[in-house]
């Protein structure tokens, strides 16, 4: 059962907690049930399909080598972020189909207006951290 007692730490890792509203993009047949099903656990609800309109705090996008333009993706993905929300981006790790190479992940989030703030192992999968920029104070 080592595999469960893992799972339990996917919400922990990814810093959500209960009550937040999550948004997942990207599914497909190879994403990890065990952390989604946390991530539902935690919240204490289902995670919200890509045809919601509801405002998030959370989007996790799973994202493969050949889904297509990652900024496109991210751009998509921040429209209903609430303004302290952040995107994880979860790729399958090296040596795993679909790997994607973190230098892409960093150079497509300041084009989408992201910062990554961390990244982060998670079983078979990889997440980074991206965040909006805080706003400047204005100064006069």
């Amino acid at each position: 059962m080592v595999a469960a007692a893992d799972a339990q730490n996917y919400a922990q890792k990814l810093g959500i907690t209960h009550g937040l509203v999550v948004q997942e993009l990207g599914w497909d047949e190879d994403v990890d049930d065990d952390l989604r099903a946390d991530v539902e656990e935690s919240i204490g609800s289902d995670l919200v399909d890509e045809d919601s309109d509801e405002v998030v705090d959370v989007v996790l996008l799973w994202w493969r080598d050949g889904d297509g333009d990652l900024v496109d993706a991210l751009m998509d993905a921040i429209g209903p972020l609430a303004d302290e929300g952040f995107v994880w981006v979860l790729t399958p790790k090296t040596g795993h189909p679909g790997h994607v190479e973190p230098s892409e992940i960093a150079e497509s989030a300041p084009t989408a207006g992201l910062t990554q703030t961390s990244a982060i192992s998670l079983g078979t999968w990889a997440g980074s951290r991206l965040v909006q920029p805080k706003a400047p104070s204005k100064q006069r």
